[in-house]
């Protein structure tokens, strides 16, 4: 049985290579993104069980990718976590009052993306 589907949205490329390895190897199916437009066409056509969403974007950034998610039925419920370099105090509280579903700061600890990636898509097989 296939493991939980996650929508990456990053437009660094290390850090995407990161995000897919860590999670293809422990049995998520990855989807990819690397601008905030391309994330909300993915997540409506796809509807994926969780996004990591990366905050700072080229074309519309992670805060109005979110936005236009929330706003649309079709991913209105999906969980999207932030995901970004922004970890100055008050940081994390901003974002979950935008809307975002959890937080993970970068450089991200892979243990910790694993834990919240599992938290966040309730999946016990993994």
């Amino acid at each position: 049985m296939a493991g939980a589907q996650i929508l990456i949205v990053e437009d660094n490329e290390k850090s995407m290579k990161l995000f897919r390895d860590v999670l293809t190897a422990t049995g998520y199916r990855t989807l990819e993104a690397t601008t905030g437009s391309q994330a909300f066409e993915l997540a409506v056509e796809h509807g994926p069980d969780l996004v990591l969403m990366d905050v700072q974007l080229p074309d519309v950034d992670g805060v109005e990718a979110l936005r236009r998610m929330r706003a649309d039925e079709r991913t209105t419920s999906l969980p999207v976590l932030a995901v970004t370099a922004q970890a100055m105090h008050g940081d994390r509280e901003r974002f979950l009052a935008a809307g975002f579903d959890g937080y993970l700061p970068k450089p991200v600890d892979v243990l910790q993306l694993l834990e919240t990636v599992r938290r966040h898509c309730d999946d016990p097989a993994l």
